[in-house]
């Protein structure tokens, strides 16, 4: 029994060590801080995963490239590790490289999903790119088997952005990445999320996307934060991470 007792404190000890390193990581690889885009409200938020070290490989970034354009990022890496962590971080970096240079929402993916499948991290990554030109109120999506992002148009309707999905990152890597256009109308909201948000065992997913549309569609447009807050409520008992990104262009 002695043997026993001391082994589970031995184990509870490298847990206590283990997680604050594990949170102190996941902080580091998330954006402190969005950048102030003029013309572009914005609210995140990331949830951790109720199991295990709570650190997992779910990611958003807000991207100012000039005065008119921005890029909008969002992303979950398989797993609720370190490894998720860390490889996370080399995805995140990659797209905002990527995007920083002028690439189009294809082309992003698509170099990001050559560097993935070169370092062959044995992990699969699910992204969403999309790119936002502020002068014309037009953006372009591209989405690597990634939920598709809804669209709050200022009459309060609410649609989802379908686009063809290429393949997850990572897993072939010559892979084309389609893109979609829209308008993104003064007073919209776009909303970017992980799966976290919308997936739960015995719920259907679609239903619960619907449920999601249905929130945003009544929520608050003017107050982003508080919109956010409301989105997260509604995620079902966090087992996976949950990462949400609301961009609105001012009216």
């Amino acid at each position: 029994l002695a043997g026993l007792g001391g082994q589970a404190r031995d184990r509870a000890r490298l847990y206590a060590a283990k997680h604050p390193l594990a949170n102190r990581l996941q902080s580091a690889l998330l954006p402190h801080t969005l950048p102030r885009v003029p013309g572009l409200r914005v609210a995140a938020r990331y949830l951790p995963a109720a199991r295990g070290l709570g650190v997992g490989g779910d990611f958003y970034d807000l991207i100012r490239l000039d005065e008119h354009t921005a890029g909008a990022a969002i992303g979950d890496v398989q797993g609720h590790n370190v490894d998720a962590a860390a490889l996370m971080g080399q995805v995140r970096t990659a797209v905002h490289a990527h995007a920083t240079v002028g690439a189009a929402p294809g082309d992003v993916l698509a170099r990001t999903n050559r560097l993935l499948t070169d370092l062959d991290p044995g992990l699969f990554t699910s992204c969403a790119y999309v790119h936002l030109d502020l002068a014309t109120r037009r953006a372009c999506l591209a989405t690597a088997g990634h939920p598709p992002p809804l669209l709050r148009h200022p009459d309060g309707r609410t649609e989802l952005l379908r686009v063809p999905p290429g393949l997850l990152l990572g897993i072939e890597p010559d892979i084309r990445y389609p893109a979609r256009e829209f308008a993104l109308p003064p007073g919209g909201v776009l909303a970017l999320y992980t799966d976290g948000l919308v997936e739960a065992p015995g719920v259907d997913l679609d239903d619960a996307t619907a449920a999601l549309a249905g929130l945003l569609e009544h929520a608050d447009a003017a107050d982003l934060d508080a919109t956010a807050d409301a989105l997260i409520r509604h995620a079902p008992t966090p087992g996976d991470d949950i990462a949400l990104l609301l961009i609105s262009p001012d009216a």
